[in-house]
């Protein structure tokens, strides 16, 4: 498999990600990560961005699958309310494809169903 390796902050510790740069080991995961990963694609991660994070990793532990789009914008309507729960926000926080891009930063596998 060809792998990216990142830098872990300061240490020597690295992070490999897949070709598409989902990490190839869940459990390295942290906020930290997300961080560098969210730097790595010019975003800086915000309250508003956390919140949707958090939705998405909770998703997976209920249901091991990261949501795709109509999934996500249900559950985050779920947990946030109608305001923050569609699809125009999500893309406005998450521009291009937002249900691979949240997952990409909350270190989970890609959706299925998303190209």
């Amino acid at each position: 498999m060809n792998t990216k390796l990142y830098r872990y902050l300061d240490s020597e510790k690295n992070i490999a990600l897949d070709p598409e740069g989902y990490l190839v080991n869940q459990s390295q995961w942290n906020e930290a990560v997300a961080s560098l990963l969210a730097e790595d694609e010019g975003v800086t991660l915000t309250p508003e961005h956390w919140e949707i994070i958090n939705v998405v990793r909770d998703f997976y532990a209920r249901y091991e699958m990261a949501p795709a789009m109509r999934p996500l914008v249900k559950a985050t309507q779920q947990a946030l309310g109608n305001e923050k729960g569609r699809s125009v926000y999500l893309m406005m926080l998450f521009p291009g494809s937002p249900a691979k891009r949240i997952a990409r930063l909350a270190g989970l596998p890609k959706p299925t169903n998303c190209l």
